[in-house]
């Protein structure tokens, strides 16, 4: 389980072998986030912990329909299309931990990264900002006619920023090879969306761009793997982007120091019954696909895997204090301007 899988073609049903794989990574990205919550309250990651709890299903669900050659732009709430695309757990540990030899050496210490051999781009603080460079890479991959696809995400609140509504113009009428999901988890940080839209679906947007739009259940992750499928099979086939909106609920605060009082404690009873793991771990059971037995193999094998990946960067160390400035202004880098 790579994050690297041969193409599935244009199928919209997972197979049994892929609905295991899916079970697999949601819980991993679940796990690695709990981790990194313990990390930050022991005082070992500094600066911000953001979490995906309630988004895993539209995060590896949308990631695992790409292909190696595609590219990835996710968010701060997206570490399981991370590891879907093939990002090792060392690496994202060394990342959060902000280790020397982490993909930023040591400048971040969250999903402020690159990584060009997995074509794993993002993200950029500025919510919204990152839409136009994946359209400018959608453009690119189309001149360079590599029929590669690329995908990245935005929040309810940051889909009202001008960069997102610029970049569909653009994408939409140049027919580039792009999806872009909304992950409506019901907060713009403390804004609920009630205030921040008067449209029932924000998918409906769409229609303004000529382009498809589709909502999807986010805690399903059937549900989210057809319509990311059909949308990617769709910007291959040079038929332009697609706007995706999944309706899932954000379980943690913004990121960990915030404890969302804000949120009616009502409506977070009710989405934690609609639970994106629980939901398709009762699914497997009930096809007996996912035995007592294969479900305690996915447990220990993420535990043994998270363990190696924290005590990794815990035993490396942060970047000298003289190298600060290295790689951040440009005359260090040999470039005159």
């Amino acid at each position: 389980m790579n994050g690297q899988r041969p193409r599935r073609g244009a199928k919209q049903s997972p197979s049994k072998g892929d609905l295991l794989q899916l079970y697999y990574y949601m819980r991993l990205t679940r796990e690695f986030e709990e981790s990194i919550l313990k990390l930050y309250r022991q005082g070992k990651i500094l600066g911000g912990a953001y979490t995906g709890n309630g988004n895993e299903a539209t995060s590896v669900g949308s990631a695992f329909c790409l292909k190696k050659e595609d590219y990835l732009f996710p968010m701060h709430r997206d570490l399981g299309a991370h590891l879907v695309k093939g990002q090792s757990l060392r690496n994202l540990m060394l990342q959060h931990l902000a280790r020397a030899n982490s993909l930023t050496r040591g400048r971040d210490g969250t999903g402020h990264y690159a990584d060009p051999s997995l074509r794993i781009y993002g993200n950029i603080s500025h919510l919204a900002a990152m839409i136009p460079v994946a359209a400018g890479v959608a453009l690119a991959s189309k001149l360079r006619k590599e029929k590669a696809v690329v995908m990245t995400y935005i929040g309810d609140g940051g889909s009202n920023v001008g960069d997102f509504h610029e970049s569909l113009a653009m994408c939409s009428v140049m027919r580039l090879p792009l999806v872009l999901i909304i992950e409506n988890n019901q907060f713009a940080y403390s804004t609920p969306i009630a205030k921040q839209f008067i449209v029932k679906r924000l998918s409906d947007r769409a229609i303004g761009y000529g382009i498809p739009g589709i909502t999807v259940d986010g805690t399903d992750v059937n549900e989210v793997y057809a319509a990311c499928m059909r949308a990617v099979d769709h910007a291959r086939e040079g038929e332009g982007p697609t706007l995706i909106e999944s309706v899932t609920m954000r379980m943690h605060g913004h990121s960990a120091h915030d404890g969302a009082e804000y949120v009616p404690k009502n409506l977070l009873e009710e989405w934690k019954k609609k639970d994106p793991i629980a939901r398709l771990e009762k699914h497997l059971t009930e096809k007996k696909i996912l035995s007592a037995s294969k479900k305690l193999e996915f447990e220990q094998k993420i535990s043994v895997e998270l363990e190696d990946a924290v005590q990794y960067a815990l035993q490396n160390p942060y970047p000298a204090a003289e190298e600060a400035a290295v790689g951040v202004f440009a005359e260090q880098l040999g470039i005159k301007i």
